[in-house]
C-alpha cells in the first residue's frame, strides 16, 4: 500500500510541475440536463428534516430522474411508498456523519435499510480507527456492511471523508474500500469542515482505477462545479442543490 502511495503521489507532482492534467474522467462530459440528472444522487440529510421534505425530495426525483434518492435510514419506508414504480432507487446512509458506531451497530443498521427497499447505502468509515493506522479495523467495518448488501444486490458506497485525511490516508481508504468489494468511494458527508474538491477527486480515481465509482459530495450547488468534478474523475454526485443544478447556469 505504501509503495503504490508513493508512486502515485510522486506521478501527481511530476504531472504538477510539469504543468499537465494529471487527472482524467471516467464518463463523458452530461450534455444535456437528463444526463447530468442521471449523475446526481439528491440528498436530504440534515437533522432537522420533516416527512413533507421528503415528499417533495421524491416527487423531485420523480420529475427529473435523479440517480437516486439518498436520506436516513428512517425515511426508507417512506421514500420506497412514493417512488413507486419510478425505477428511481433509494440510498440509505449507515454511520452517519462520524463513521464511529460500532460495525455491528452499521451491519445492523444496513440490514434494517435493505430490507425496508434501499437499494444503495453510503457508509461512513471509523474515520479515528484509520489515522490511527488501524486498517484491518477499517477492512472489516467496510467488509461487513458490504457482505449484507451483496445478499440484497445493493450498492456501496464508502464515505471517506476526505477533509480529515492525509493523500496517503485518502489513498489507503480507498483501496480498502475497493479490497473490501465496495462500489463507490465518496468524498465526504457534508457535515466535515469541507466538502469534495477537484484534487481529491481525481486522486480517489488514480487510486481506485477506472472500472470502480467515485462520488464527489460536499458544497456542490452548481452545474459548474458538478462538471468540474466530473471532468475530474467523479461519475457519481451528492447533492442537495439537485433542483438548481440541473436549471442552473454553469458558472462555478
Amino acid at each position: 500500500m505504501n509503495e503504490f502511495a508513493d508512486t502515485l503521489l510522486r506521478e501527481r507532482d511530476e504531472a504538477r510541475r510539469a504543468g499537465q492534467e494529471w487527472w482524467h474522467a471516467v464518463v463523458p462530459l452530461p450534455a444535456s440536463t437528463g444526463e447530468i440528472a442521471a449523475l446526481i444522487d439528491h440528498t436530504s440529510l440534515k437533522a432537522d428534516t420533516v416527512p413533507d421534505q421528503i415528499r417533495v425530495l421524491c416527487r423531485e426525483a420523480k420529475e427529473h430522474r435523479f440517480a437516486s434518492v439518498c436520506v436516513n435510514s428512517r425515511f426508507v419506508p417512506l421514500c420506497v411508498h412514493e417512488l413507486e414504480g419510478s425505477g428511481v432507487p433509494v440510498a440509505a446512509v449507515v454511520g452517519f456523519p462520524l463513521g464511529a458506531s460500532s460495525t455491528t451497530v452499521k451491519v445492523c443498521e444496513a440490514e434494517d435499510a435493505l430490507r425496508n427497499g434501499a437499494r444503495e447505502l453510503d457508509l461512513v468509515i471509523p474515520v479515528g480507527l484509520l489515522k490511527a493506522g488501524l486498517i484491518d479495523e477499517v477492512f472489516i467495518d467496510i467488509a461487513g456492511v458490504v457482505e449484507v448488501a451483496r445478499r440484497h444486490r445493493a450498492i456501496v458506497k464508502v464515505i471517506i471523508e476526505a477533509c480529515y485525511l492525509t493523500d496517503r490516508e485518502k489513498i489507503a481508504a480507498c483501496l480498502l474500500s475497493k479490497g473490501a468489494g465496495a462500489d463507490f468511494v465518496k468524498t465526504s458527508t457534508g457535515f466535515g469542515p469541507r466538502g469534495a474538491t477537484p484534487d481529491d477527486v481525481a486522486l480517489m480515481r488514480k487510486a481506485v482505477g477506472p472500472s470502480m465509482g467515485v462520488k464527489a459530495a460536499g458544497g456542490i450547488r452548481t452545474k459548474g462545479v458538478l462538471l468540474t468534478m466530473v471532468r475530474h474523475g467523479a461519475n457519481r454526485i451528492g447533492a442537495s442543490a439537485s433542483v438548481q443544478i440541473v436549471g442552473g447556469s454553469t458558472s462555478k
